[in-house]
């Protein structure tokens, strides 16, 4: 059978090659949104990460990780895990890259495995991108979770404090999700070394919240807040915004406290009611977090795919991020979707699922499709004046400067990039300043590209690291 399957796993891998794009399109608001075909044959894609490299990290439910080319859709696997375990709904499940990944170049996977019994485990893994990259040395951070073989979640999602969230289903062991020592219905939170946080909502425990059932989708929005999206039972799915030692009321309450005894089960356990819940159940998986003035009609949203109602979401926050306004649907023509991300050029890549025992596959499915208003241009990047926007010293060896004409319009981020157009070091740049000093005694030497956006402005220049 493990023969079998490995034959099975590299046909795939030999089909999993671009596909001539075949393009639709839809509208949103005053916006055409063109649909198109970045990479076909694949194997139920789970996750999809935009890396610094800015290529699509991608991995598929039978163990394999993989580059996708955001440009020519090729597949550039990097590795099959070894013990992943697929069962129904379990195998290689979500995935993380590091957010300093050019100094720390780990990627972060959680999958299902055997070892007396069905389990689970977050594993990181180090990078190395001599040659088409190669991925080794994995290192179990958390194991021994549970699982059977539906209910495993799991996203992951690494914060800014350089900590990582990772949801769990409740492996159908319902009242495990309202026991808070238990690993199951969970968004734990961990040390990206495994540890866990010394302000952990429980001393001592990976709990962050409790009370879910199986929830599929993680993103941190703009305005700091956490959401998820999550499966419900039968009545109702449900968007969660994620808040430290919360209770999401599962098995008692499924979607909102609007049944006499849930309205008891909430008022007395501190119970989180979602933001938005679809009844019946349309299985929501991805969800992303949209703000590219690409599609200025997607700004400040959310963006949720589903499987079982085989569409896309667009969910609009309202200014504070505490609600979400009226839902609409797009992208219902291509079967079951499952994972989402946005590019930082504003352009939406989301996976079918159709190959995962559940849908009717085309004969290219499993597919990443592109979602790109291509009338849309970039702002042009102003041109820095000596007198206002300075990098110094340049040549440099230890450290950079950056300094703005203005404090800056909005908070954002700081990039160095190389020659090949990898991203190298990444800083935040908080609102309100106009200074920042980047480290560079670790970087070799050669010509690099900093760039900065601030507000509307954006800000380039080439920079030589001695």
């Amino acid at each position: 059978m493990k023969c079998f399957a490995a034959f099975l796993f590299l046909v795939a891998s030999i089909l999993a090659l671009p596909v001539q794009a075949q393009t639709t399109t839809f509208p949103v608001g005053a916006t055409t949104i063109t649909v198109s075909t970045l990479a076909g044959n694949l194997a139920v894609p789970w996750e999809l990460v935009w890396g610094p490299d800015n290529f699509i990290w991608m991995t598929e439910r039978g163990g394999r990780i993989s580059r996708v080319n955001p440009t020519s859709g090729e597949v550039i696997p990097l590795l099959t895990v070894p013990d992943v375990a697929t069962s129904s709904e379990g195998g290689l499940l979500g995935m993380a890259l590091h957010p300093d990944f050019a100094t720390s170049p780990y990627l972060y996977i959680v999958y299902n495995y055997n070892d007396n019994g069905y389990k689970e485990k977050l594993v990181r893994y180090t990078y190395s991108a001599a040659g088409t990259g190669s991925l080794s040395n994995p290192q179990v951070l958390l194991g021994n979770i549970t699982a059977t073989t539906t209910h495993s979640g799991s996203r992951l999602l690494i914060l800014p404090d350089r900590t990582i969230l990772m949801t769990t289903g409740d492996a159908q062991l319902r009242p495990e999700a309202q026991n808070v020592n238990s690993l199951n219905g969970k968004v734990l939170r961990l040390n990206l070394d495994g540890s866990i946080p010394a302000n952990n909502p429980i001393a001592g425990s990976p709990t962050y919240s409790y009370g879910h059932r199986n929830p599929q989708g993680l993103v941190r929005a703009g305005n700091g807040l956490i959401y998820s999206t999550e499966h419900g039972q039968d009545a109702e799915d449900e968007l969660n915004l994620i808040e430290p030692n919360r209770n999401y009321g599962w098995p008692t309450v499924e979607g909102n406290c609007n049944l006499p005894e849930e309205q008891a089960f909430c008022t007395a356990n501190n119970v989180r009611a979602p933001l938005y819940s679809w009844g019946p159940t349309i299985a929501v998986a991805g969800l992303a977090y949209y703000d590219s003035p690409a599609i200025p009609e997607w700004r400040n949203n959310l963006l949720a795919v589903a499987l079982k109602a085989s569409k896309l979401v667009q969910l609009p926050l309202t200014t504070n991020g505490s609600a979400v306004g009226a839902a609409t649907d797009f992208l219902n023509t291509f079967g079951r979707l499952r994972a989402i991300c946005v590019s930082p050029q504003g352009r939406v890549y989301v996976s079918t699922s159709n190959r995962d025992g559940r849908g009717t596959p085309a004969a290219t499915d499993d597919r990443i499709l592109v979602l790109e208003n291509r009338s849309y241009v970039a702002l042009p990047t102003v041109a820095a004046k000596a007198t206002a926007f300075q990098i110094w010293p340049n040549p440099a060896r230890q450290t950079v400067f950056v300094r703005l004409p203005s404090p800056s319009a909005s908070s954002g981020t700081a990039e160095l990039s190389d020659a090949l157009g990898r991203v190298v070091r990444t800083l935040p740049w908080p609102k309100g300043q106009t200074e920042l000093s980047i480290p560079t005694n670790d970087l070799q030497s050669g010509v690099y590209a900093f760039r900065l956006r601030d507000g509307q402005r954006q800000y380039s220049q080439r920079v030589v690291i001695q």
